[in-house]
Parts: C-alpha cells; structure tokens; sequence
C-alpha cells in the first residue's frame, strides 16, 4: 500500500529496553577500528576496562546502537517501498556521557515527513530518545534522516518547512587531517553490535544491490570521523564531544583509508572523510559539536 502520511506520523514504537556490558562497549569500538595501535592509550581506553576495571569509556558514536529499534521501514504498515530506502543524514547529540555498560530505554517516533514530488521520493525523519533505565536521565538523541526514493508524490499531509539544510563546510585548507586505515573485516566486526544487514556480509547479496563487494555501514564510517576528531581535535577527550551530524555521500568499503579533513570554528568541528584509494567522498557536510 502507498505511504498514508498522517498515520505514518503518528507511527506509535515499542519502547526498546537494552542492557549492555564492558564487552559490548569493547566490540563497538573495535567496530569502527579504534584499537588498531594497540600501544596508543587514548584507543585502549575504549578497548580495555583497566586493571581496576574504571578504564573503559563508550564512544559517543556508540549512541547509533543503544536501544536500536531495526529496520522497522520493511513492515507491512508503514507503506514504505523500503527496498529503495537510502540512509541520507545521522544525528547524535549527548546530553550525558554514554556509561561503558548499564541498561538503557529507547523511545522512537517520526519526527519529519517532507515530500519531494511524484518520481522524486520523500525524506522521512525519525527521532530516538535514550534514557538510563534506572534513572530516567536522558543520556543521547539520535536523528535519523532517509530519502524514500519510491515513495514520493503524497502531496499534502506532510509535515511543514523542509528537512534541516546540510551544514556548511568552509572553504579553505583544513586545520587537522588524519588518516585511519580500515581493516578488510571491519565490516563483519561491526555487524556485531546489532546492524546485521547481509549487505555488508554476502557478497551475493552486494553484487545484487549493485556493488563490487560488501560495503562499510554508514554508521561504522560516522564511528570512523569521530575517531579522528577525537585522536586530532580531542587528545580522545570525549567529555568534550557533545553532538556529531553527517551526511553520506557514496559508500566506504572494508579496507579503504579513510582520510578526514577537520576545520575547526568555535566550538564547532566541521568535517568530511574522503576513501583515499579511491579518490570517493564518502561523507561530507559533517560537523563534531564540542563544550
């Protein structure tokens, strides 16, 4: 069935309950290959727990998978030709330093529905609310932006304005540039923390989707920029890192060295990572926000 705009904005979600641990905070970071220089302290604070156990730290990126509630675009109700969905934009903001285990709620509505036009398709924006379990204390809002592309044309019923417009990256040579290389299975290692989209496994399933191989999840190479904010920018700092937005722009295979270019402005880090050996932008208009 074609989307119905107001019931797809009125869209009611299970509240999603998880409980995570030192390991699966461990795993995330090495998901998006922080520990790759096992000697460098600041990565193994987010690999390794201490002698004492109070070493490890999430990553603020982490936020993307606490209390994910799936690829709820591919059921029935929602009307959505999800076979032609694209992830367009992320957007974190922590509002309280992610605990390296605990148990966390997460709460999702739609939050946006802005129509491009008949053979245009649509955006749809989608907000999720993490809250400690025990507290109730807000702990991350994680946005979510995706271009319906066989589902425009709904006319009136959307919501008002347009979708937020892409940050603006200044036009002069950047103050940091870091290049990180990804290892050929990050991919795989990543998939772990809960994205199990057999596009970034199965080679069968790549080449049908019409891709040379399997290719990086958009929000490893988000786990990947924040690295390098943090290990350039931040001296892996991350009480300082707050929010991080991003738009993709062509996919990052498993192996490629991702190249981040970061300007910095206030308290604002604005960036964009280029796959170096081959020449792809693969993330752009992207910016770190910093206290």
């Amino acid at each position: 069935m074609p989307i119905n705009p107001a019931q797809l904005l009125a869209r009611q979600f299970p509240v999603i309950e998880q409980v995570f641990s030192n390991r699966d905070t461990q795993l995330y970071a090495l998901g998006v290959g922080v520990g790759a220089d096992p000697l460098d302290a600041g990565q193994l604070r987010y690999v390794y727990e201490g002698r004492d156990g109070q070493l490890l730290r999430a990553m603020p990126t982490m936020a993307n998978v606490l209390a994910y509630p799936g690829f709820w675009a591919r059921e029935a109700d929602t009307g959505i030709t999800w076979q032609k969905l694209l992830h367009a934009e992320q957007e974190i903001h922590i509002h309280s330093p992610l605990p390296a285990s605990g148990r966390v709620k997460g709460a999702t509505r739609i939050t946006g529905l802005w129509d491009k036009g008949e053979g245009r398709g649509a955006f749809l924006q989608q907000t999720r609310e993490i809250t400690d379990a025990e507290t109730g204390q807000l702990l991350a809002t994680v946005v979510q932006l995706s271009l319906l592309r066989g589902d425009g044309g709904f006319g009136n019923g959307g919501s008002a304005g347009a979708p937020p417009a892409p940050h603006v990256i200044p036009d002069s040579k950047p103050d940091y540039v870091c290049d990180l290389a990804t290892p050929e299975q990050l991919a795989l290692i990543y998939r772990l923390s809960g994205d199990l989209n057999p596009l970034h496994a199965d080679p069968a399933v790549a080449t049908a989707a019409g891709f040379a191989r399997p290719i990086l999840h958009g929000m490893a190479l988000m786990g990947v920029a924040a690295h390098a904010v943090l290990r350039k920018v931040l001296a892996y700092d991350d009480t300082h890192f707050t929010g991080m937005r991003v738009r993709f722009t062509a996919p990052a295979w498993p192996g490629d060295t991702l190249r981040t270019e970061m300007w910095v402005r206030g308290s604002t880090v604005s960036l964009r990572v280029t796959a170096v050996e081959r020449d792809v932008l693969v993330l752009s208009n992207a910016r770190v926000d910093l206290t």
